[in-house]
Parts: structure tokens; C-alpha cells; sequence
């Protein structure tokens, strides 16, 4: 009997566990936020961190980022189950200070190895410490809202939602960019 998607994702949570991936981190957060959603998505969103709600939780974006990905979503005719979301870092940083750069290269061989195991059509990057594991010489500010290809994948750097609450005119250049992403994956091949 086949491995399905969500034990072979199971199996790298269970190994970011077992090899004590950024142990200071790990000392100061509540929960491990490893990722959710549907393991045979065309969609996998990619946020920085968790924050104190999904710290607590264990669950990605469940704060008021998350309600406004959720409002977004439903925009475009998708809810939670039918895309896969998840962070760079997947240990709350104190304070909710930026992820350190080596904390993001410490966890991007499992986000590698998760995105290896769902192999989505769209990846869509939430802000610019996502967007700058996958696609470093880009600014999230020049190319928001713009596919991208890198090796063989499809890449959309979105704005991060948590920007969009905190400064208006951003939540209206977020909600269009979004409303692209149907178009976006119909094109890919």
C-alpha cells in the first residue's frame, strides 16, 4: 500500500521534532505550526512565521491575517481545505520579531521536502521572507502580484496579509493580485 501525502508530511513534522530544528527557538514557542491543508492541493501558500495565535494553536494563520486569507480565499471560490498553507520557520520567534536568516535555512530542507511531497502547481509566497528563500533577488515591492518561474516551478510573491491590516491602500493591491490566482494556474502547464 502506497505512502499517502499526509503520512509522508506527518513523517517531516515528526523529523523536525526529532532533530531539534532551531532549539533555542523551539525553547521560547508553545506549539509547532508545521502546516495544514489539502496534501493534494494545486495551491501552497508560504508565510514567514507563526505569530502568537498560531503559536498557541499550532495552526497556521488562524489570527486576523489569517480571517483576511480567509475572506480572500473565498473571493476566488477556494476555502482552507482546498489549498495547503504553511510558514518558512515553524516555531513562533519571540516578541513575533522577523525569522533570523538562520533559522530560515535551518527549516528550508523540510519546507523543501514538503513542497517535494505536494508538489503544487503555484506556490504563492506571503511577504518578503518567503519570497526571498525562493527568489532572492526579487523585492516583494517590484514584483507583488507577478508570476514567476525558477526552475521548472511557478512562484506568485503576494504581499503578506498582516501588511494589508495594517496599511489600507495595501489590502486593495493584495485583494487584486489575489484575484489573478485562478487565471494564474489556469495558464500553468
Amino acid at each position: 500500500m502506497p505512502i499517502t501525502k499526509q503520512r509522508q508530511l506527518d513523517k517531516i513534522k515528526q523529523t523536525i521534532i526529532d532533530n531539534n530544528v532551531t532549539p533555542k527557538l523551539k525553547s521560547t514557542a508553545t506549539n509547532l505550526v508545521f502546516g495544514e491543508g489539502n496534501p493534494d492541493s494545486q495551491i501552497v501558500f508560504i508565510g514567514e512565521a507563526p505569530g502568537k495565535n498560531e503559536d498557541l494553536t499550532g495552526q497556521p494563520f488562524v489570527g486576523a491575517a489569517g480571517k483576511l486569507l480567509n475572506q480572500m480565499l473565498e473571493l476566488i471560490h477556494l476555502s482552507r481545505e482546498d489549498i495547503y498553507i504553511t510558514n518558512i520557520v515553524k516555531y513562533r520567534p519571540p516578541n513575533n520579531r522577523d525569522p533570523l536568516t538562520q533559522e530560515k535555512a535551518e527549516f528550508l530542507p523540510y519546507l523543501k521536502a514538503q513542497l517535494a511531497v505536494i508538489q503544487p502547481k503555484l506556490i504563492i509566497t506571503l511577504g518578503r521572507h518567503s519570497l526571498s528563500c525562493f527568489l532572492p533577488d526579487l523585492q516583494i515591492s517590484n514584483c507583488h502580484g507577478q508570476p514567476k518561474r525558477y526552475k521548472g516551478q511557478v512562484y506568485l510573491p503576494l504581499f503578506h496579509p498582516a501588511a494589508a491590516l495594517y496599511n489600507g491602500a495595501m489590502k486593495q493591491t493584495l485583494i487584486d493580485d489575489f484575484m489573478n490566482i485562478p487565471i494564474i494556474l489556469s495558464k500553468i502547464a
